[in-house]
């Protein structure tokens, strides 16, 4: 086992210290590969030290300017912290250095809607729905921007999908019915769904809320 596959398994036993120094041998064995910086740059962030993690990632992309895993890690960092443009910059690297699963796709789309850009968000959303089709949380944000959008019809076939994947999926039913209420006079299906949301999940307060609106205006 190299130093680089130790300090994989440190890091994945959150033995955080070992991996640091496993990496830093793997470093000082090859200080020309890219990887050991990438993955001491990942435990930094592991970690919450920001400061370290965006020197490491930094660096292995001074080393390899086609590091996708460098750009799209350095991106995550940004993300977290609310730096949204320059993480986008950087997914969109990570992507251009083929990266080509569903997660830089979903993420650049996540920078897009945070940034208040729904319709520059949708096209990438979609490509990570279309590349991972079962990922629950991904088909919901598409459907969730897809809504914004207005976009109804293809969103409701979204979240009807994310809830043959988990019948038991509260935001699925909530968007749902949200979905009914807003796009069709369809209003017992949006109480159904609606209220499928607060009983799977007792503090959804929102979709009650609007389950008891529902309600009052039938009333009326």
């Amino acid at each position: 086992m190299n130093y680089n596959e130790q300090g994989i398994r440190a890091l994945q036993e959150e033995r955080h210290e070992e991996a640091i120094e496993a990496f830093m041998k793997a470093i000082e064995t090859s200080p020309e590969d890219a990887v050991a910086y990438i993955n001491i740059g990942n435990v930094f962030a592991a970690v919450n030290d920001i400061e370290k993690a965006e020197q490491f990632f930094q660096q292995a992309i001074a080393l390899d300017e086609k590091a996708a895993t460098a750009y799209y890690s350095l991106a995550n960092l940004y993300y977290n912290v609310e730096r949204f443009e320059e993480a986008a910059k950087l997914y969109e690297k990570a992507i251009q250095y083929e990266m080509t699963g569903a997660d830089a796709y979903y993420m650049l789309g996540k920078c897009f809607e945070q940034l208040g850009n729904d319709k520059l968000a949708l096209p990438y959303v979609q490509r990570a729905a279309e590349l991972n089709v079962k990922d629950e949380q991904i088909q919901v944000t598409y459907g969730i921007i897809l809504s914004k959008l207005e976009l109804f019809e293809e969103a409701q076939k979204v979240f009807h999908h994310v809830l043959k994947l988990n019948e038991n999926h509260a935001d699925a039913h909530y968007n749902l019915g949200m979905v009914y209420a807003v796009s069709t006079d369809d209003k017992a299906s949006a109480k159904h769904h609606l209220k499928r949301a607060y009983t799977i999940e007792p503090d959804h307060m929102q979709a009650r809320y609007i389950y008891d609106m529902i309600e009052v205006g039938e009333q009326q």
